[in-house]
């Protein structure tokens, strides 16, 4: 008999989704385990590590457990980074139960899902993305670092079509971030760049996960 297929998982939690285009809605996240990247401002470093162990099945009953009390239609497999990962078995099976999924992805590694919506936010310094995402993607974010410019901007703005937005999103809310973010959208709209936006983590202001 088949072993079934093991997740490394962090965590399981209901919230608001805070980031991006989705922002203020009822989410379910699933944070995976694991992250190629380590960003010197990550403010989820907690997942870097091995995490515990999930069957797809496991993971059900625990989605399903939440849903009794916070029945929320969305689901946000994050991480980390959640593609490091086989997720295919828990993406069909969230499927099944009639959710709506959303991957967010730092977009230096790209799997064939049957999604609703990729999140994607490439990484300084090259932020390298899988060309895939060119038209999968439904947002990007830049978190505004102290060494995102101008020009980092518009390399990131070319290798998306214009009608996805490019969101500026502040490190954790601090103020120079913030403050860095109005400047660089200034430039980026004298500069004539097209559909570019600032944001904010809604979670973190509403003191929620």
């Amino acid at each position: 008999m088949p072993q079934p297929h093991i997740l490394k998982i962090t965590e399981i939690f209901p919230s608001i989704q805070g980031e991006g285009l989705r922002q203020g809605e009822a989410t379910i996240f699933i944070r995976l385990s694991g992250c190629n990247l380590r960003c010197s401002f990550c403010d989820t470093v907690y997942a870097w590590e091995e995490g515990q162990p999930y069957s797809v099945a496991q993971v059900l009953v625990e989605m399903r457990k939440i849903r009794e009390s916070f029945p929320a239609q969305w689901v946000c497999i994050t991480g980390g980074e959640p593609l490091l990962q086989n997720i295919d078995e828990l993406i069909e099976s969230l499927k099944k139960e009639g959710l709506k999924i959303q991957v967010e992805t730092n977009a230096t590694i790209y799997r064939p899902l049957k999604v609703d919506w990729y999140s994607v936010s490439p990484k300084p310094e090259k932020y390298n993305c899988r060309p895939e995402y060119r038209e999968k993607a439904k947002e990007v974010k830049l978190v505004i670092t102290r060494n995102l410019d101008l020009e980092s901007i518009r390399h990131v703005r070319k290798l998306f079509p214009e009608k996805i937005p490019l969101l500026l999103q502040p490190q954790s809310n601090r103020k120079w971030s913030m403050e860095l973010g109005m400047k660089l959208l200034r430039q980026a709209i004298k500069a004539g760049l097209q559909n570019i936006r600032l944001s904010v983590q809604l979670h973190k202001i509403f003191g929620l996960r």
